[in-house]
């Protein structure tokens, strides 16, 4: 059940909307500067992308038995790598913004929102939250694949992750109703849930034990030796 939690942490984090930096920076300024904006993104955005990394770990322990276990391990590479550097996005919103905020509300205006365009909001800061979110939708893709061939009882849950990965992205840009980014995280964790449900469990690690060790353990390094010993003769 991590990927569900991981979907849930991203619904609650984003019930409170921060304010438009480019129009309301004071609003910014004392959003960012709140107990509640630092515990949302240590436990919720960083926590969540810890949850995420293990839960497509996991998902890729029960996928990897069957015949699309490629696209599982090429989806769980990159979910992995596009959580990894999320987090340090995070990371550095959680502990450079509340700074950046604190010197606004004490009349360092001009100095503060300099600041906020060159580090919180700078291009690479953006260059690494956007080329991470990419990742991440290049990651769904590949877990999409996996997911739906694996079975038909998948197929509409992987759809629905496939479809709430990009719509929960798309609803922090762009504000048509309200909660409309937690809806999506709703969704995803919906999504997740059904996975983790219908997921087959004993028999693909089973499966998944057989892999490895036919892969990388003592029958392959026997193959190996033998092979070695026919050449030998």
């Amino acid at each position: 059940m991590l990927l569900p939690a991981f979907g849930l942490l991203l619904a609650l984090s984003t019930i409170r909307q921060q304010p438009p930096v480019q129009t309301d920076f004071e609003g910014y300024a004392r959003f960012v500067t709140t107990g509640e904006f630092l515990i949302s993104h240590l436990a919720a955005s960083i926590g969540g992308a810890a949850l995420a990394i293990l839960g497509v770990c996991s998902m890729f322990v029960l996928l990897a038995g069957g015949r699309f276990r490629r696209a599982a391990l090429i989806g769980t590479i990159i979910t992995v790598i596009a959580q990894v550097y999320l987090a340090s996005a995070f990371g550095s919103a959680a502990f450079v913004q509340p700074g950046i905020g604190r010197a606004y509300l004490r009349g360092e205006t001009a100095a503060a929102q300099a600041l906020n365009a060159d580090t919180a909001y700078g291009p690479a800061f953006m260059a690494t939250a956007g080329v991470s979110v990419l990742l991440w939708l290049i990651g769904t893709v590949f877990l999409t694949v996996a997911l739906v061939r694996t079975s038909p009882r998948l197929r509409v849950a992987g759809i629905l992750y496939a479809v709430s990965a990009p719509l929960f992205i798309w609803s922090g840009q762009v504000d048509l109703i309200p909660l409309q980014q937690t809806l999506a995280g709703l969704l995803l964790t919906l999504a997740a849930v059904i996975i983790a449900a219908r997921l087959p469990s004993g028999l693909q690690l089973k499966l998944f034990y057989g892999w490895l060790s036919s892969g990388f353990g003592r029958r392959s390094w026997s193959t190996r030796r033998a092979g070695s010993g026919r050449s030998s003769r």
